[in-house]
């Protein structure tokens, strides 16, 4: 197929270097999930997948909880999704996911750091068009032909399922995701996913050199800075 091999090397810059970060944008996603569904997570399968991983991310126990609190009424902050998209150095492009309490504020900071390097944020479906919305998930298994009869059984469609080196490639409509976890994990129960995200995914790459490069590279620092900023999804070669 080759497609799920190009979306595995594909290029999620993902934020959060650095460990708060980490327990910022966790903290987020985890407090959306409980706030647009069930704040149990046994009820709640898109929340309990956050908070796996979140736990292999080492986000502690009461950051966690927290989060589930606020959901519940318990705190003052109210999050929401927002996406922009971006128009970066040659023919870069960019889409921004972030979580925040404060629309005016992110779009600022976002604004900014594209007015820095003399580029600009696009309208919406201006960048998106030229990307896939998909679930991809990376793990290591010596039977790709057991795995892909599992999905059969379940009537799961994969977009994509490849193998390589010993690890298998799958990708699926985001709809499709939880029950291909499932799926995947009646057969590997303690499974350690090398890669798990539900993304956008550049349907073409570009490379880039010289002056363009180092702006690009300068902006996704610019952006990697911004607190409210959880993801960033490009289509670079890097």
């Amino acid at each position: 197929m080759g497609r799920a091999y190009e979306v595995r090397k594909s290029s999620i810059q993902k934020t959060g270097a650095a460990k708060g970060k980490i327990y910022t944008t966790f903290a987020k996603e985890i407090y959306l999930a409980a706030k647009k569904g069930s704040p149990d997570p046994d009820s709640n399968i898109v929340l309990k997948r956050i908070i796996e991983k979140a736990k292999k991310q080492e986000v502690p126990t009461d950051i966690i909880n927290r989060a589930i609190d606020k959901a519940k009424g318990m705190g003052q902050e109210e999050y929401e999704e927002v996406i922009y998209e971006g128009f970066g150095p040659g023919a870069s492009t960019l889409i921004i996911k972030c979580l925040t309490d404060n629309v005016n504020r992110t779009v600022g900071f976002v604004r900014a750091a594209f007015n820095k390097i003399h580029k600009s944020l696009g309208v919406k479906n201006s960048v998106a068009y030229n990307y896939d919305y998909l679930g991809v998930v990376s793990f290591k298994y010596d039977n790709s032909e057991e795995i892909l009869d599992r999905l059969i059984e379940n009537n799961i469609e994969p977009i994509d399922f490849e193998e390589e080196n010993g690890i298998i490639t799958i990708s699926v409509n985001p709809t499709d995701e939880n029950k291909l976890k499932d799926a995947i994990e009646s057969i590997i129960p303690d499974i350690d996913y090398l890669y798990d995200e539900v993304g956008m995914f550049a349907k073409e790459k570009v490379t880039l050199e010289g002056e363009d490069k180092e702006k690009f590279e300068l902006l996704l620092k610019m952006l990697n800075d911004v607190e409210d900023v959880s993801n960033i999804y490009h289509n670079v070669e890097l």
